[in-house]
């Protein structure tokens, strides 16, 4: 298939790859053409959306902010092709994946919204869970293409699914990453050992993935990035906007320790930095 890639970021970046490696022509767009080109040669760069999107079977985005991924589909829907499948996997609005899907449909484009959970590993590995919303025969469609970036693919049910089932993933790792930071704070007073404290959490009930790959950068005060702080900020935002009369009293406080954080500096941290709260007394 001849696959256009919008977002070479520290997701897209793997994720296109995979797409090249199995044998399709990708090519690929970034705002910043440095970080496109470092996917070379196995892809080819382009310099506008324009010409990326030109002649493409499907167009994939992975993009920042909801406002982003407007900003990218009005221009893709400008230029693209009639019968062209769009991909969103951007973590993004719900509201805005509908708005996406019947403007596409109007101009006779086909549009899936596909977020995808698993952090910069799972992008690497293959192994992302990805989760989809939209029309059915669509997503039949391009189940080969996710399948070579996740091991984990669920189909949701109509267009928005998708970004639904993401913000609801987002609100279970909010009580998780918290929890773990809580529970390494509560040990680090008590003048137990860290490491040891977090075999007992991973080899016991109550093991994560937060846990098992996050817990240790907390410890060591890896703050480097397999998932942004500002971008996980963006998603509990989002679940507190689409959640109605809905109370979910841990997502809000979570998103308020983020939010100071942030203002802190720690935007372009990874979310694991959340244990800066604690260390930094700002409860």
């Amino acid at each position: 298939m001849k696959i256009a890639w919008i977002g070479t970021g520290v997701m897209g970046k793997p994720m296109a790859l995979h797409l090249a490696d199995a044998g399709h022509e990708v090519s690929v767009y970034n705002r910043t053409l440095e970080k496109a080109r470092a996917l070379g040669p196995k892809v080819k760069v382009c310099e506008s959306i324009k010409e990326l999107v030109k002649g493409k079977d499907v167009i994939f985005s992975i993009v920042g902010y909801p406002s982003d991924v407007k900003e990218v589909y009005d221009e893709v829907m400008t230029y693209a092709d009639a019968q062209t499948i769009l991909v969103d996997m951007t973590t993004s609005s719900p509201k805005l994946a509908i708005e996406l899907y019947e403007k596409a449909k109007k101009r006779g484009l086909s549009m899936i919204d596909a977020p995808v959970t698993g952090g910069d590993l799972g992008a690497i590995n293959g192994t992302l869970s990805i989760m989809v919303g939209g029309d059915e025969k669509t997503y039949s469609k391009i189940l080969p293409l996710l399948e070579k970036m996740g091991s984990k693919i669920t189909y949701m049910g109509k267009a928005g699914s998708g970004m639904h089932a993401k913000l609801a993933n987002q609100t279970v790792i909010a009580g998780n990453i918290i929890g773990i930071a809580e529970a390494l704070t509560y040990a680090q007073t008590k003048n137990l050992d860290p490491y040891q404290m977090l075999e007992v959490i991973v080899g016991g009930s109550a093991n994560s993935w937060q846990a098992a790959k996050n817990g240790p950068k907390m410890v060591q005060k890896d703050y480097q990035p397999g998932f942004y702080l500002k971008h996980y900020l963006k998603d509990l935002k989002l679940v507190l906007e689409e959640k109605d009369d809905l109370k979910l009293p841990i997502v809000e406080k979570v998103a308020e320790i983020y939010q100071k954080l942030y203002d802190l500096g720690f935007k372009d941290f990874g979310t694991q930095a959340v244990i800066e709260y604690y260390i930094q007394k700002l409860m």
